[in-house]
């Protein structure tokens, strides 16, 4: 049997399509629009003044949680820290800074042993030759000195900005502000010093930070980042300055 096709003709027409009518948009739930950092209202300096106040009434000395015992362990230890946490950091350098607590005895230590000790830290094997190449380099270009400037440490191995103002700050007495992911947060989160980056939360924070708060600033920023405003679920019931606070989703 023949197949039987059905087409359309040379003078055949299509029906015309009907328009398709849209669904109206359902008109949802409202939403309080979230302000962007740089549309919060500012700090006053009154306000500044009241927050590090309350900070510095809370823990008067607080100390930075990076093991060390002089300028130059702190440096290999906040090397270490990039991309680690302190306490990892802590584990591995008890043992390392047992043996190794200059840049003599770390180059004489090697490479191969250096990285057996830091092993248990993220990206080890690039972080041991950091920290040999930055010993060689304090040997031949500084006498086995940590430089006191942030140019200076910056050119070390391994060394980049925060690094050199977290050891300004612990190792010299420098008003530096070391700008990390909880840094970085609060400034943006509370509105006390919104930036793009780190620079621009650092250069914020500086501005507007009386002087007689500046040598522990970071500190006491670092370990609220830490402790209390934390990135997923700050803990804004226990927050010294949740009144302060220029965040729209914070709780009371």
């Amino acid at each position: 049997m023949a197949k039987i096709t059905r087409g359309l003709g040379a003078k055949a027409k299509l029906p015309a399509a009907k328009p398709i009518k849209k669904a109206a948009a359902q008109p949802g739930p409202a939403r309080a629009a979230r302000p962007k950092p740089s549309k919060m209202r500012p700090w006053t300096a009154a306000e500044v003044y009241e927050a590090f106040s309350r900070f510095r009434n809370a823990n008067p000395e607080p100390k930075g949680e990076l093991e060390h015992l002089n300028a130059y362990t702190l440096l290999v230890a906040v090397v270490l820290s990039a991309q680690a946490t302190d306490a990892g950091v802590n584990r591995a350098t008890r043992a390392l800074f047992a043996v190794a607590d200059t840049p003599e005895k770390m180059l004489a230590l090697g490479e191969d042993r250096v990285r057996d000790y830091v092993k248990t830290i993220g990206l080890y094997r690039n972080k041991a030759k950091n920290v040999i190449a930055l010993s060689a380099k304090l040997i031949a270009e500084f006498g086995g000195v940590v430089p006191r400037t942030r140019a200076e440490i910056e050119s070390l191995p391994g060394a980049g900005r925060k690094t050199a103002n977290v050891v300004l700050n612990m190792a010299y007495g420098e008003h530096t502000m070391a700008v990390d992911t909880h840094v970085f947060r609060i400034g943006n989160r509370t509105g006390l010093a919104p930036g793009k980056n780190p620079l621009e939360v650092e250069l914020g924070l500086e501005k507007v930070i009386p002087s007689e708060f500046m040598l522990h600033a970071h500190h006491w920023l670092i370990l609220h980042g830490r402790y209390i405003c934390l990135a997923r679920k700050p803990r804004c019931d226990v927050c010294l300055i949740n009144d302060l606070c220029r965040w729209p989703e914070k709780t009371v």
